[in-house]
This record gives structure tokens, C-alpha cells and sequence, in this order.
């Protein structure tokens, strides 16, 4: 299954997490049936919201630790890197996520996982649904996975 997991997922993810974020991330990069996407696009958020205050206090990772998080994603062993071009306007509310939808559907993902709201509205569903990417939270995808189950695209 190709799978791309959002900013908010890959960053409560972190070497030093405990969850589902993590449990997940660990299941995707360590099944070979599992592949997870990445963009370049993802790879500079990821590093910038690990740049915000709140989050380095939360996490507290050390800028090594991230350093060293962002070549762990980054392996070729880890993730397969999508190069999607420009990324046409899909998502109403915030066009700064059209790049991670477009990263989904440029690299033939089966998944996208995200906890931001702004995915879930009628038009990214039906944009999502009408090229095959089912769209879940970390809990429910996590759940799906472990199951064994077939994905189910909604919307």
C-alpha cells in the first residue's frame, strides 16, 4: 500500500513519540508491502514546523535528533520521494495543502492520512475518492492496517 502521512502525523511521529502517529509510521516503513511518499514539499514542512517554539517544547527534541529524523524519512529505504509539480487548488479553506493532496494523487497512493479538518471537506473527499486515495486519520488507518482490512474510500 502507498501511503502518504501529512505534516501533522510525520511530526507527532518523532523518533522520541509514543502513539499511534509513531505506530504507525513504524508499521508503513517496516512491512515491504508498505510504501510511504514523501515530497519535497512535506520534507520542508515537516522542518519548519519542528522550527516552531511550542513544538520543540513538546517534543523536546534536540536540533540534532530532528536532523537526524528528517534522513531517517528521507532514506531510500524509508520513503519513496514524489516530485508533483505545481498542485492544481483542491482543498477550499487552505491552498498551502493542495501540494500534500497532490503528492498523494501524483504518487498513485492508496492512503492519506491527516488530522486536519480542512481534508475532510465534500470537495477534497470527492477529488480524493474520484483518483483512488482513501482518507483517514492516524487511529483509523492504523486500525485499518493492523486488520488487514481492504481500504474504503468515503466521501
Amino acid at each position: 500500500m502507498r501511503i502518504v502521512l501529512d505534516t501533522n502525523i510525520l511530526v507527532r511521529a518523532h523518533t522520541n513519540a509514543r502513539g499511534p502517529a509513531r505506530e504507525l509510521l513504524l508499521l508503513v516503513t517496516g512491512l515491504p508491502e508498505h510504501t510511504l511518499l514523501l515530497s519535497p514539499f512535506l520534507l520542508q514542512e515537516i522542518e519548519r514546523v519542528f522550527g516552531y517554539e511550542r513544538v520543540r517544547e513538546a517534543t523536546r527534541l534536540t536540533e540534532e535528533e530532528i536532523v537526524e529524523y528528517l534522513g531517517y524519512l528521507r532514506s531510500k529505504d524509508v520513503s519513496e520521494l514524489i516530485f508533483p509539480g505545481p498542485a492544481p487548488r483542491v482543498v477550499p479553506s487552505d491552498e498551502e495543502d493542495d501540494p500534500v493532496v497532490h503528492t498523494a494523487v501524483i504518487g498513485r497512493a492508496d492512503a492519506l492520512c491527516t488530522l486536519n479538518r480542512h481534508f475532510y471537506a465534500a470537495p477534497v473527499l470527492a477529488y480524493c475518492k474520484g483518483r483512488g486515495v482513501f482518507l483517514a486519520s492516524n487511529v483509523d488507518l492504523l486500525r485499518t492496517l493492523r486488520a488487514g482490512k481492504e481500504l474504503r474510500i468515503g466521501g
